[in-house]
């Protein structure tokens, strides 16, 4: 007896949206897998079981799309490390932890291209193409089931990975991370650029990276109203500001010979309920590709997720303080504790 296939990703979109977890990088840095600097996901070969578990706990919260850990995982930045050599087996291994992880779970495996840093040179574009050329080729061949394309400060760099990823017949989504103005590295505006990317065929389009919750949410409204297709929002969780909008320009004046980005960025954390107020907002607007970018940890993910109204299997342990011994409710807690509350 065949089971029913499962949704794929624009049948999830119109059935009430799809949560995506984009947190690897800094979460595996963080943990002490991946250097900070160069970011390169060299764990996927060194400590692949790392890189599983972290796909099990982002699903377990919510995500339904195992996004394989190919960011930073293109030629550039192996040939930066002098590691040329492992760049195709870093990204098959990456793939197949994925789509491991997504097959036991009945998820997304969604193969992954990045920024190359490469742009500003005119002279590495055709690079740049066979950058993007090889990595979807392998997706493809690893069974990927959809293609994103993410943190272009550059449109056309990003017009040319939707149209290499177009060519592979897969669900395309493209994500533009704006810096501190509202335009591209190559001087569009953010209702043009995702215009373009509509018309050049992505399926879903908007903005991830940089941002944080309070500099993403007013994009969105812009970018709603300037496309037909969905809409996608992938902020950091760091609160940024009008004056500081990325977490790049984020300062701490308690450490001011440090820069917060992007190892002392502790301080700057949102928490679950401020990410889950943005994805309510977003969600409203018609975002309906959600999600949380570098920083992320499963709690992040957990609170999109309810925020759009889902259950997810992490939602079981989901925040109860009613039997908590000094401030909870039930009436078989001891008054003596609850009276003390007041001073812990």
């Amino acid at each position: 007896m065949m089971s029913d296939p499962k949704p794929g990703l624009l049948e999830r979109l119109e059935q009430g949206g799809a949560v995506c977890a984009e947190g690897y990088l800094f979460e595996c840095e963080r943990r002490g897998y991946v250097q900070a600097g160069a970011f390169v996901p060299e764990v996927v070969l060194d400590h692949p079981e790392v890189v599983r578990s972290l796909h099990r706990e982002f699903v377990h919260a919510g995500s339904d799309i195992v996004e394989a850990f190919t960011y930073y995982g293109h030629r550039e930045k192996l040939r930066l490390i002098g590691k040329e050599d492992i760049l195709e087996p870093l990204n098959r291994n990456a793939l197949a932890i994925a789509r491991e992880v997504a097959e036991e779970s009945g998820t997304l495996l969604a193969g992954n291209l990045c920024n190359t840093n490469l742009w500003a040179d005119p002279e590495a574009r055709e690079s740049v193409r066979a950058m993007f050329t090889e990595q979807v080729g392998w997706a493809v061949e690893e069974g990927a089931e959809l293609l994103i394309g993410e943190t272009f400060s550059y449109l056309e760099e990003a017009l040319l990975c939707v149209e290499i990823m177009r060519d592979s017949g897969l669900p395309t989504v493209v994500t533009l991370v704006f810096h501190q103005e509202d335009a591209t590295r190559d001087g569009y505006g953010v209702a043009e650029s995702m215009r373009r990317l509509e018309q050049a065929g992505a399926d879903v389009v908007g903005v991830n990276c940089a941002r944080g919750p309070a500099t993403t949410l007013p994009l969105l409204r812009t970018i709603r109203d300037a496309v037909s297709c969905e809409v996608a929002a992938l902020p950091v969780p760091y609160r940024t500001t009008a004056e500081q909008p990325t977490m790049q320009s984020l300062h701490d004046p308690r450490s001011p010979d440090v820069r917060p980005f992007p190892t002392a960025l502790d301080p700057f954390t949102c928490t679950r309920y401020e990410m889950a107020d943005f994805a309510r907002q977003a969600y409203a607007l018609g975002v309906r590709y959600l999600g949380v970018c570098c920083g992320a940890g499963p709690h992040h993910i957990r609170a999109v997720a309810e925020a759009m109204g889902r259950w997810t299997p992490a939602s079981a342990y989901s925040p109860d303080m009613s039997k908590h011994a000094y401030l909870g409710t039930d009436p078989t807690l001891k008054a003596g504790n609850q009276q003390y509350a007041g001073r812990l």
